[in-house]
C-alpha cells in the first residue's frame, strides 16, 4: 500500500479544501474552512485523511451522537480513485465509530451522483426512501 490513513492535521487544509472542490463536495452556502474549523472543535479524532509521502489523497469527516454516526466527506482524489483509499478511510472510521459504541452509522448522497452511490452499493451500505430536511442556524457566506 503506498499510502496510509491518519488524523487531519491544520497543516492539510488547504490541501483538503482543493481535494474537495476537485471532487465536487464543496457548496456555495457551505465555507469549507468553516467546516473545518467546526469539526476540529468536536470529536477532530474522526476526521481522517489518506496521504503519501507529500500528498493527501483522500479524506473523511465522521461524527457520532449517541444514537447513530454520519459519514461526511469522504473524497478520494481522480487520478488515484480505484486504488481502496475511500475504502480504507471509510474502514478506519467505521472502526473509530464502533470503539465508541456506534451501532449505525448512516451518509447522505445526492441522487444524481451514480459512481458513488455504486460505490456505498458495494461496500454494504443500504439504500432507504427518507426525505432529509435541513435548516441553516448560521449562514456561512
Amino acid at each position: 500500500m503506498s499510502w496510509k490513513v491518519r488524523a487531519f492535521a491544520r497543516e492539510d487544509t488547504d490541501a483538503v479544501i482543493e481535494l474537495w472542490q476537485e471532487t465536487g463536495l464543496t457548496r456555495p452556502w457551505n465555507d469549507p474552512r468553516q467546516d473545518i474549523e467546526r469539526k476540529l472543535r468536536v470529536q477532530p479524532e474522526l476526521f481522517l485523511v489518506a496521504h503519501d509521502e507529500k500528498t493527501v489523497l483522500g479524506s473523511v469527516m465522521a461524527g457520532y451522537d449517541g444514537h447513530r454516526g454520519w459519514i461526511y466527506y469522504l473524497a478520494t482524489t481522480p487520478a488515484r480513485q480505484g486504488e481502496g483509499i475511500a475504502r480504507g478511510l471509510l474502514a478506519e472510521a467505521e472502526r473509530l465509530l464502533a470503539a465508541m459504541g456506534c451501532p449505525k452509522v448512516q451518509l447522505m448522497v445526492r441522487t444524481e451522483n451514480e459512481a458513488v452511490l455504486s460505490f456505498y452499493d458495494a461496500v454494504g451500505y443500504e439504500s432507504f426512501d427518507v426525505r432529509n430536511a435541513g435548516k441553516r442556524l448560521i449562514a456561512d457566506m
